[in-house]
């Protein structure tokens, strides 16, 4: 299996997983809940997840402004922060800001962009690094100062990182998180 046959395989595989095991359980009107009093709801969780796939492939690889910006609106963020969504810890004005479908509408393209580039990727690129703070500035409009835990953690770090650490491990690593979620709400399939 080539590289590119490996790492849409692989997205496929976090996308499935997403749909397949979270959104197709949890009804949309539950999404916004906290179980056990506390931690991170779907639409969060959601959000999160879409918002470093977003940037890392659209604006850090990509050199281009982040779907986020032209989806803000339709997702009742427009008022809010260029770097809403992107902390481990949820904010509930932001989370609970999106309508189902908006949200998932934002998640789907996102996901049809990074698939898109997959698929006309090359093993040489795997080794650039890309000029990370000039493009989180530029494009995405985030002010360092705000994110500084951001610039901190990208910066340096090669197109290889990008797809493996931020689109694909920590993609999982929520999807876990929003399946562990969807359990303790009491919708376990199993």
């Amino acid at each position: 299996m080539d590289l590119r046959a490996y790492l849409l395989d692989a997205l496929g595989d976090l996308r499935g997983r997403l749909f397949g095991s979270v959104i197709e359980y949890v009804p949309p009107q539950r999404w916004v809940e906290q179980t056990d009093g506390g931690g991170s709801s779907i639409s969060w969780l959601l959000l999160h997840l879409a918002r470093h796939q977003d940037l890392a492939v659209t604006t850090v690889i990509r050199n281009q402004p982040p779907l986020f910006l032209a989806e803000r609106d339709a997702m009742g963020l427009g008022a809010m922060p260029t770097w809403a969504g992107l902390s481990e810890t949820e904010d509930r004005a932001v989370s609970g800001a999106p309508s189902p479908d908006a949200l998932i509408n934002y998640v789907v393209g996102v996901f049809s962009g990074t698939k898109k580039w997959m698929g006309r990727l090359s093993a040489m690129a795997m080794d650039s690094v890309p000029d990370t703070p000039r493009r989180l500035e530029k494009h995405a409009l985030l002010p360092r100062d705000e994110v500084p835990w951001l610039y901190d953690n990208w910066t340096g770090k090669t197109v290889n990182w990008f797809v493996q650490g931020t689109v694909l491990g920590h993609g999982h690593a929520h999807v876990g998180e929003a399946i562990s979620v969807r359990n303790r709400m009491g919708l376990s399939p199993f």
